[in-house]
């Protein structure tokens, strides 16, 4: 059995950051804490350890989330998923984040998505097929998804 992972969520919506709190520990993974704005996201990354942070574009304080994903970056100590209904405002090098799930998803697809990441970050590449919904970045597209 792979080991669970361990997930930071950043999302200022509370019903969303909750209900994926729960889908999440559903899964069987763990949820590490969770933060509405750029200041609380950095503060958590460097009081915690997670494995995957759900990064939400738009947070209490504006369109941090990026701040936020090139922030956990500089750390290294999680990988990024951003989880947002404003895909087109990811930059093209996506801060360095694995991808994006775009909202509204669906418990079915995070589960997948969770399922894939879980491969991923503990025995890379995953080797489950890239989820409906999930979307790879450029840079983890030629490692976790290559072409065959």
């Amino acid at each position: 059995m792979i080991e669970p992972l361990k997930v930071l969520i950043v999302e200022d919506e509370a019903l969303l950051a909750m209900e994926l709190e729960s889908l999440v520990e559903e899964a069987g993974h763990s949820v590490v804490g969770w933060a509405t704005s750029s200041a609380e996201a950095k503060a958590m990354v460097d009081s915690t350890e997670a494995d995957i942070a759900f990064v939400d574009i738009h947070l209490t304080d504006g369109p941090t989330g990026v701040d936020v994903a090139e922030y956990i970056g500089e750390k290294k100590n999680s990988m990024v998923v951003f989880m947002t209904a404003n895909p087109k405002r990811i930059p093209d090098h996506f801060a360095g984040a694995i991808g994006v799930i775009a909202k509204p998803y669906t418990m079915n697809g995070l589960i997948c998505a969770l399922r894939y990441l879980q491969e991923g970050v503990r025995r890379p590449p995953p080797k489950s097929v890239l989820p409906a919904g999930f979307t790879l970045s450029p840079a983890f597209e030629t490692v976790w998804a290559p072409v065959p």
